[in-house]
């Protein structure tokens, strides 16, 4: 210390240190203005020009200035009423070591810090009496969980009700006491027993708040999907019934011949009615082919039925098949067909149907024939429900061979001409073209193919129809092509043969 300007005070927690240099100007007091007016108004210019505040005018400055103890009272009271509007709690920090080092205490140091300031004291004094005061409606809030009779809401006559029965149940009577708004604690024991209760409880309160607000959440989710399925369940029944209701409008003329219904357009269905339309398209079909087919005579029926069969073996790969015509079968007994032989046909069918029993005639035509030596004749072909014959028409009908009806395919091409390849099981493959002896000439090719079609539907068979350009063939273990070529100059169909391949002309006009 330097002597006459330091001092020291030895206090309880320490000696400290103070200098009194500057301690007069910082305590002064500032003067009265009327005071630095009259020294402004001196005669000597010296002392004027130390006190330019005295120019102000009279009416300007009239207060009087404070003294420091008037300054240090004010900040006295405010700082009292500061700490009454707050709850203070009062925190004595312990210097661990004089160098200010992490990690380093000093234990003396600290033993002398806290003797010196009267922690052991307050602590024995704190003991003596209640160490915890907390208002009921607090100490409620924080610890109404651990007691049965409180949680989540009492419904006790008050606060200070609901905290008594809250410490009996934990068994703490002795350690507290009931002031009129507060509860007083007497141990640290107390406090730390309820909070660890209150730990222990508050994972299952979490879980059971989430548990809640999750099964609210699936059922408000539940009822808008609940809402949702009724409006669509609605919506779709609504559908159904107009879809109904527009069938019904549509098809109420569905009985009126010619048509039955032909015209009529399908509404679009629903997507959950899609298959039962389909079902009522078939069934309309159905009544519809009926309506249609109960008009035929009797006599025409084996007729309807070959175009069927024939239609539905080709499948519209064909361009012409003879559809719009009538369909004789039996063309050699025809006198249009066959004017100048057809008696004698007659009598060579009657003697093979005394010979070979057979019961019913498929199809007779002329054709023109090539076979394995590439030759080709003019032929008479006859099906019957048992044979294949090939008859000689220059030899009133002679029977130059008859195989089983065991035909497993037919091959047709897709243009006018009569071109058709007869495949049969274990024999050679038949070439032929069919044709009038005169012109103009029919298109036979759908007829043979849907008498043959319709017979082996009748006996359970499959037969194989098979429509393509250029057909393959086999005679005799040899594989040949035939294919057709149209030519203006050509006034009858005929074939001609090159190496391995046959070619059918045919008239273009």
């Amino acid at each position: 210390m330097e002597f006459g300007r330091d001092f020291r005070i030895k206090h309880y927690a320490g000696d400290v240190t103070y200098s009194a240099e500057g301690f007069i100007d910082k305590n002064r007091d500032s003067l009265f203005q009327d005071v630095k007016r009259l020294l402004y108004n001196s005669g000597d210019p010296t002392l004027r020009a130390m006190w330019p505040d005295g120019q102000q005018d009279i009416t300007e400055v009239t207060k009087r200035p404070l003294t420091a103890g008037t300054l240090f009272k004010n900040s006295m009271v405010a700082l009292v009423e500061n700490l009454a509007s707050k709850e203070p709690f009062y925190i004595r920090c312990i210097k661990p070591n004089e160098d200010k080092v992490a990690g380093r205490l000093d234990e003396e140091r600290c033993r002398h810090q806290v003797a010196y300031l009267g922690l052991l004291e307050n602590v024995r004094v704190r003991r003596a009496g209640f160490a915890s005061r907390q208002p009921y409606s607090r100490f409620l809030l924080r610890y109404k969980m651990t007691c049965e009779y409180t949680w989540p809401n009492h419904l006790l006559g008050s606060d200070k009700a609901a905290v008594s029965a809250l410490v009996e149940q934990h068994g703490l009577q002795g350690d507290v006491a009931f002031g009129r708004s507060k509860l007083f604690i007497r141990s640290p024991q107390t406090l730390v027993a309820l909070e660890q209760s209150r730990a222990r409880l508050i994972p299952i309160i979490v879980l059971l708040l989430q548990k809640a607000w999750r099964g609210t959440l699936a059922r408000w989710r539940c009822r808008r999907l609940r809402a949702v399925y009724t409006i669509m369940r609605w919506f779709r029944r609504h559908k159904v019934r107009a879809h109904l209701a527009e069938l019904q409008r549509r098809f109420q003329a569905a009985r009126q011949p010619p048509l039955y219904g032909r015209d009529l357009v399908w509404p679009p269905p629903p997507a959950v009615l899609q298959p039962f339309q389909d079902t009522c398209h078939a069934l309309f079909r159905r009544w519809r082919a009926r309506q249609l087919v109960k008009n035929i005579p009797p006599s025409d029926m084996a007729q309807i039925k070959a175009k069927v069969a024939a239609m539905g073996a080709l499948q519209g790969l064909r361009q012409d098949w003879g559809c719009r015509r009538a369909w004789a079968r039996d063309y050699l007994s025809l006198a249009t067909d066959n004017p100048t032989a057809s008696s004698l046909f007659a009598q060579q069918l009657k003697a093979l149907r005394d010979k070979d029993g057979f019961a019913a005639l498929l199809f007779s035509s002329h054709v023109r024939k090539v076979n394995r030596f590439r030759k080709s004749r003019d032929r008479a072909l006859l099906l019957t429900d048992r044979h294949l014959y090939k008859l000689d028409p220059s030899r009133q009908y002679r029977v130059m061979r008859d195989v089983p009806l065991e035909v497993t395919g037919l091959s047709v091409t897709s243009g006018l001409d009569q071109l058709v390849v007869v495949h049969a099981r274990g024999q050679d493959d038949l070439v032929v073209c069919l044709h009038r002896s005169q012109p103009p000439l029919d298109n036979r090719i759908g007829e043979l193919v849907g008498v043959l079609a319709a017979h082996c539907q009748g006996e359970g068979r499959a037969l194989e129809i098979r429509v393509s350009d250029c057909i393959p063939l086999s005679q005799r273990g040899t594989r040949r092509l035939v294919s057709v070529e149209a030519s203006p100059e050509q006034q009858e169909p005929d074939f001609r043969c090159s190496r391995g391949a046959f070619t059918l002309l045919w008239p273009s006009r």
